[in-house]
Order: C-alpha cells, then structure tokens, then sequence
C-alpha cells in the first residue's frame, strides 16, 4: 500500500481522527490480527463469534499503527459508524488514487477463483500484478484485495461473489472495474435469488458499472450470460467452444492426469496451451482468463504461453496428490455447486480410466428449495458416469446416496456415514494401492479434512 496518513483514511472512510499525537502513516490494511505487520491499520469487525474490537491490544503489540473501529479502543483509531462499509470507503477513494492501473473484475457460478489464479499469472508476464488471496470476493476481501496495491502496481483483479441482488453492483462501486468478465451461470446460490435467470440477473450487475471504454468479456457457450450482456455501455468480448466466440477455444485433449490440453484462436491468430491443472472443464477457464488478458492488451502468444506454465494458486482446488501406495487425492474441496460437481466428477473418471474411482462428497449449499432434487440428480450421475464407489457424508447427502443406490444395479457401490471421522476410518479400512478419491463438497462442509488425514496432514 502506498503510505496514507491517519488524517487522509478518516478523510476518505467519513470518520473521525482519535488519540494520534504521533500523526500514525498507514502502510498496510487488515482484518486479521495475524496479519498485522508494523505499519497496519486494524480493520476491526464485530462478528456473530467474535467482535474484532476485542484484539486491538494485541494488534498494537504487534505493530499496528491504528485501528478503524467503530466502538472506543485503545489506541489510535478512525472512529466510523460501521467498519465494513468504512472499509468500502477507503478502498474506493484509495482505488481512485491509482492512475496507472487497469482493473479487471469478475464473476460465474463456478471456476471464477480458478479463473482468477489463471489470469494472475498471465497478466504478471506484462506488469506488476494483485490479485486476491484465495476468494477473497466479499465486501471485506475485495476491498483489502485493493489496498494492497503500490505505485508500480499495472494490473489489479478483482474476484467478486454474489450474495444477493445489489451485492456485485456494490463491489463495483468500490472497484470500478475497467474490464469485467462473466464467466458462467449456474445453480450456486439458487436459495439466495430463487432461480437460474435471477442469478444472472444478480450477475449481471458486473457489466452496469463499465464506462464505454472498457471491455466487457462474457460466455458465448451460456445463454444466461449473453442474457445479460447488454447491459453493457463498453464492446463485448466473447469466449467459448461454439463458433461465434471472439476468443474460441477447440481439440480438447486429456492426458493421463485429465489435463487439457487445447488450442486458442482470436482472429488470425492460433496458440497452444497445456494446462498443469486437472479436468476438462479448465479449457473454458482458460479461454476465459484468455479473453481478459487480450482486452488487457497482451498478445495471444505470450497469454498461451503463461497459461501453460500455470499452477494452481488457491488450495483445495482440483489438488491432486499422489501416495506412496498410488493412491491418488484430488482434493477439491474448498467449494461445490451442481456445475462444478459435474465437472470434478468427469474429471476424476478420466483420471482414473484404468483404476478404481471414490466420489467422496458432502452437502452442496445455498440451493434452497432445489436442494434434494441437485442432490438426488447428483447421485444418479454418478452411477451414469461409471464411478466405482460413492462415498456420501452428512445427513444433507442422503437423498445423493439413495439416488445412487436405487440408480441402476448399484448397492454395495454406495455408502453413506454421518461425519468426517467416519468417512476417514472408512476410506482407510478399504482404500487399496493405485485407487483415485475425489473430495468434493461446499466450504462449510470442511471434507479437506479427509484428504489432509488420507495424506498424513493436519489441517490448519
């Protein structure tokens, strides 16, 4: 971050300067008491288990030249009525300052911290990159997200999550995105808008905010997603395998560890990429963070080039770990969706062609009313898709696992127990050597724990 007085925060957050006789400079925002380093203004944010105004003691210990509160605390502080939306306000005023960056937003219901990760790498080849930690997207991650950014900073990403409708429009706000791609439109968040076109709809917000001159990059393979794409003033970008995309990707090939490999065209160019991360599905991602670094102003070449050299960033993310025994982990357990479920379990039996293949999956969230009939469906897919054995844990994946069993001649292929420890001692008891186990399930679910004890770890 580039050094702000304490008086210039309260300026831009509508706050109040309290107990600053040294004139504090802030050099860094968080809202973590452990990531506070000399120089960091405390983000203090009451939550339902735990109020961060609580810590600020410590964080002073531990450097912290002021806190942003919205309660008395000791110390230096800028005093707001609310410290989230006084977070908003430094970051919008603090993005404003930047005058030498091209911001680059987006949003989809599965694969956008994929995304994310991918275009990071790609757009570090041609200058200074931010991009968020993990799926720091919130109205508390993005924010940060940009307050991390300095003078020599070229290009800032921003991931955005959707709450609800007006949740996008307000991150954009504070962003104010040059380039905003939507990548896709699916079931995550039904409970939340009550239907597909509502997501969009919420979605689509991310196009609202573009001035004309910047580029709005948009799925031409999902019709949700072109639904929306006039709401933007700026020229779209599209991308996709049909034959009308701006940006097409096509030859879609697996190899042993279901890595895409795949060409990509934009006008007369072609370039080929050979993805380092697991499943099919990643073509279209990849063609999406394609189109972004081409509105970005890289050439195809260079794009295609970083995309093949790319890792996955952000954990629990189609990890895949290899045991001793040949037991293959792919750990894709930070979130689930209908969509990216599918796409996990296509991955996982490409993967294991010749071996024997364990779905191991918890509760899908955030689908409201639709919650049995994804999980239901779900667990005929996995019959359909020929996956040898079916792990189902928590009591929200029952109708999953009697959708399996009752799917064709299946039975013993199916199980179902209550928990994690279960599903551990389970795995351990009948895993054999050159097995391939998915681990898949929403975030509040917390299956990495399996993977971390299939592998010996412990989870942090």
């Amino acid at each position: 971050m580039i050094p702000w007085s304490l008086e210039r925060v309260a300026e831009a957050v509508g706050g109040r300067v309290v107990n600053d006789p040294d004139q504090a400079v802030v050099t860094s925002v968080v809202s973590d008491s452990r990531d506070v380093r000399p120089g960091s203004l405390f983000v203090a944010i009451p939550g339902e288990r735990v109020d961060g105004h609580d810590f600020v003691s410590q964080t002073l210990q531990q450097g912290a030249v002021a806190t942003l509160a919205s309660r008395d605390v000791p110390g230096p502080a800028v005093m707001v009525d609310d410290s989230v939306e006084a977070l908003g306000r430094l970051a919008r005023a603090y993005r404003d300052s930047l005058t030498n960056i091209t911001v680059v937003a987006l949003t989809g219901s599965s694969g956008k911290t994929t995304t994310k990760d991918l275009l990071s790498v790609v757009l570090a080849t041609a200058g200074e990159t931010v991009s968020p930690k993990g799926s720091y997207n919130s109205e508390v991650g993005l924010p940060l997200t940009i307050l991390e950014c300095e003078e020599s900073t070229r290009f800032l990403i921003l991931e955005m999550g959707m709450r609800g409708f007006g949740h996008i429009d307000y991150l954009c706000g504070i962003g104010r995105p040059d380039i905003a791609g939507l990548i896709n439109v699916g079931s995550a968040h039904l409970g939340m808008v009550g239907s597909r076109e509502g997501i969009a709809r919420a979605k689509g917000e991310i196009f609202d905010a573009l001035p004309a001159s910047g580029r709005a990059i948009a799925n031409a393979d999902d019709a949700l997603v072109m639904s929306q794409a006039d709401r933007s003033t700026a020229p779209v970008l599209t991308f996709g395998e049909s034959a009308g995309s701006d940006v097409r990707f096509s030859d879609v090939r697996l190899d042993g560890e279901a890595r895409p490999s795949f060409d990509i065209h934009y006008r007369e160019d072609s370039a080929h990429v050979d993805l380092r991360i697991a499943g099919e599905h990643q073509a279209a991602n990849a063609t999406a963070a394609a189109a972004m670094a081409i509105a970005a102003g890289l050439p195809l070449p260079d794009i295609a080039q970083a995309l093949s050299s790319a890792q996955a960033l952000s954990k629990w993310r189609m990890e895949v770990h290899h045991r001793p025994d040949g037991v293959t982990i792919i750990n894709d357990a930070y979130n689930a969706n209908p969509e990216s479920m599918r796409a996990a379990l296509k991955a996982l039996v490409a993967m294991g062609r010749d071996r024997r293949t364990w779905a191991v999956l918890g509760a899908m969230g955030e689908l409201g009313e639709d919650a049995v009939e994804e999980h239901d469906s779900l667990g005929r897919m996995v019959v359909r898709l020929d996956v040898n054995k079916l792990l189902a844990v928590g009591d929200a994946t029952r109708p999953l696992f009697l959708a399996a069993s009752l799917e064709g001649s299946w039975g013993e292929e199916a199980a179902w127990v209550p928990d994690t420890e279960a599903a551990i001692a389970l795995l351990n008891q009948q895993l054999e050597p050159g097995d391939v186990v998915l681990i898949k399930a929403s975030r509040a679910v917390g299956l990495e724990r399996i993977s971390d004890a299939l592998l010996g770890e412990v989870s942090g």
